[in-house]
């Protein structure tokens, strides 16, 4: 490994087995210790530094995690386009993007293709405002199923694209869910939407959250989370910007 700096003297890069990553160092009064993380969806490493730790020693510690690093973004999940010819899920089945001139401009699914029209060039914004839209709309049913069950009143809801959390709940009575969800299986989906409107009852993670969680969910949630560890990577890399190493 070594460590350079890019076009802009402030930017550190590090070159792990002949590919640059650039390196992105952020101070935290709450860490404890250097920490050290392979963001694989924008092929960036991250360091999180406690304010008494230098940087040469944020540095050295990054030296010392290489194979760690390197084997992350070996793994990694290559990014899916959203472009003519590629194949995304959508409720959990696989669907290949089709573009013709003479489709409709909207996406409408046909057996086992996404059929749309107009500009080829922007097939991917065009196919993005589709699925956030049907998750919306999917989310918005789920929600009202389970607050019905769980009975609680039906929170606000906010469809987003976070990158650590499927799903959130606030105490304000609203929960957003990331919009990728729309493209996992219905039951691992649901799972994610009846653990938030389980935190409408319960703020925390305690016997009886879990209590309800149970009683409102259908399916077993330990299958659904599993998926989820199993292939929530790849959800993330649909539509990811492809990313090419700077030159040295």
């Amino acid at each position: 490994m070594r460590l350079f700096s890019s076009s802009r003297p402030e930017t550190l890069a590090i070159k792990l087995d002949g590919v640059s990553y650039p390196l992105h160092l952020r101070r935290s009064k709450q860490a404890r210790s250097i920490i050290v993380s392979a963001d694989t969806v924008k092929r960036v490493i991250r360091l999180t530094v406690p304010t008494h730790a230098s940087e040469h020693q944020a540095l050295r510690f990054a030296q010392s995690k290489s194979e760690w690093l390197h084997a992350r973004f070996a793994e990694a999940v290559p990014p899916v386009p959203l472009e003519e010819g590629s194949q995304i899920a959508f409720l959990g089945e696989p669907y290949i993007i089709c573009w013709s001139p003479e489709f409709a401009r909207a996406p409408q699914l046909v057996e086992d293709e996404i059929r749309l029209g107009g500009p080829a060039e922007h097939i991917e914004s065009r196919i993005l405002r589709w699925l956030k839209a049907q998750a919306r709309a999917i989310y918005a049913e789920d929600l009202e199923f389970y607050c019905a069950r769980a009975d609680t009143g039906l929170p606000r809801l906010a469809v987003g694209d976070a990158r650590r959390r499927w799903g959130s709940c606030s105490g304000r009575q609203s929960i957003r869910l990331s919009w990728r969800l729309v493209m996992a299986p219905p039951h691992v989906r649901r799972s994610v939407v009846a653990h938030e409107v389980a935190h409408l009852r319960h703020m925390d993670h305690s016997k009886r959250f879990y209590a309800l969680l149970d009683q409102i969910y259908e399916s077993d949630r330990l299958v659904a989370d599993r998926w989820l560890k199993d292939h929530g990577r790849g959800l993330h890399m649909v539509g990811a910007e492809r990313q090419s190493p700077p030159a040295d």
